[in-house]
């Protein structure tokens, strides 16, 4: 995989992790994630993932030729050939991870354990609208608010660092994802 280092800008990972409801009923949900600016670029919740709907799910996240050049994935049989074959055909290069490597999709991995940590331990999700409701909430967080280290501390989207404009300000918290997570900015006090 040492030929992806010099294509950063134009690798991109997918995955699927579960999430089990208050019904005892379990969820999949597929994203998306570009490697570059760790930026989640399509995620999906479904009771029943397949590869067709997988395929489908793909043409969503790249419309009009957005796709990048490689797509990493793991070996999971929900894709088939048919995944793969699709993803040719878009001119992605697949890349799969070896059996039992999930390290080999790093960036996928880490953006599972941030939602889960950050999100999913704190909530009780009862269906697959409220899953969507909540993690496009995170997915916003995760894209303008929250600091990565593999970014120089910036988020995704950029975030700015703003000093403090008077001796008079304070640092309000502004709630997010529903109060579970927060950010901190200057504010002038009243």
């Amino acid at each position: 995989m040492a030929f992806l280092r010099n294509h950063r800008d134009c690798l991109a990972g997918m995955d699927f992790f579960t999430v089990p409801t208050a019904t005892f009923q379990l969820l999949w949900v597929f994203f998306v994630i570009h490697h570059g600016r760790r930026q989640v670029l399509h995620f999906a919740v479904t009771d029943h993932p397949g590869a067709q709907w997988v395929v489908q799910q793909l043409r969503e996240a790249f419309p009009f030729d957005t796709a990048p050049r490689y797509l990493i994935f793991d070996r999971d049989g929900k894709y088939g050939s048919e995944v793969p074959a699709a993803l040719s055909g878009m001119g992605v290069k697949p890349v799969q991870t070896a059996p039992r490597a999930p390290w080999q999709n790093g960036v996928a991995e880490r953006w599972v354990g941030s939602v889960r940590r950050e999100l999913l331990d704190h909530v009780v999700v009862f269906n697959g609208v409220q899953l969507h409701r909540l993690l496009a909430d995170f997915v916003v967080y995760y894209h303008k608010d929250r600091c990565h280290l593999t970014l120089g501390k910036d988020a995704p989207d950029g975030r700015g660092v703003t000093a403090r404009p008077s001796a008079d300000a304070q640092v309000m918290a502004l709630a997010r994802v529903g109060g579970l997570q927060h950010r901190y900015e200057w504010r002038e006090a009243a």
